[in-house]
């Protein structure tokens, strides 16, 4: 089976170590600057970084269009911290979003920089503990029924998971674990994209209520 193509929106943040990331385990990465660039792509990962800066370098192509084209074709979106934030369907305190992650997500919710930390996640569907670094992160205030939790500390959920919809709150790509990128590329693998049965939960789709608040 041909190892997946995976793409990482290099407008800002940490996309170079995305890329490595994904490198390591023998797959094509591509730097996307331009709408044009995700053609052919299996996934996209949307950096950490600023999401409003993110979203004002955005302004210059109709990137909210082509992702949720992309989305719709079947390619899977991944999103850590600032990407998380731009995934969700409802930011706190409010600011666009492609909505395409049925949860509630508060920017800075930790703190400052200064407030940043590194911790382990419990993360039994990523085979185990992972390292977890939050800088200025966002926290996941509540989720709706469809969305999977993936990894957690201290109970409280940092990666999640809606259909084809990746999104963590921390930076894996500043630890040595792939376990992360790895579980996207088997999420992208093109033998799979179209196959496999995936719960796409009610994106896009009438709101309900979220059945867990945190």
């Amino acid at each position: 089976m041909a190892a997946p193509k995976f793409g990482v929106l290099a407008l800002q943040g940490d996309f170079a170590a995305h890329a490595a990331a994904f490198r390591t385990l023998g797959m094509t990465a591509r730097e996307v600057r331009r709408v044009a660039q995700l053609d052919g792509l299996d996934g996209l990962m949307i950096p950490g970084g600023e999401s409003t800066t993110l979203l004002n370098l955005m302004q210059d192509e109709p990137w909210f269009d082509a992702l949720h084209r992309f989305h719709d074709a079947g390619g899977v979106l991944a999103g850590t911290c600032a990407g998380a934030i731009l995934l969700s369907r409802e930011v706190r305190p409010h600011q666009p979003s492609l909505a395409l992650l049925d949860a509630i997500i508060e920017r800075n919710a930790y703190g400052r920089q200064v407030d940043s930390f590194q911790t382990v996640a419990l993360a039994p569907a990523l085979g185990g503990s992972i390292d977890a670094v939050f800088i200025r992160a966002p926290r996941f205030r509540a989720l709706w029924p469809d969305v999977e939790v993936l990894a957690r500390v201290e109970r409280e959920p940092v990666l999640v998971r809606q259909g084809r919809v990746v999104a963590a709150t921390f930076h894996p790509e500043l630890t040595r674990s792939p376990a992360l990128h790895r579980y996207l590329a088997e999420l992208a693998a093109p033998a799979l994209v179209g196959t496999t049965t995936v719960n796409t939960g009610n994106v896009g789709g009438e709101r309900t209520a979220p059945d867990q608040w945190i």
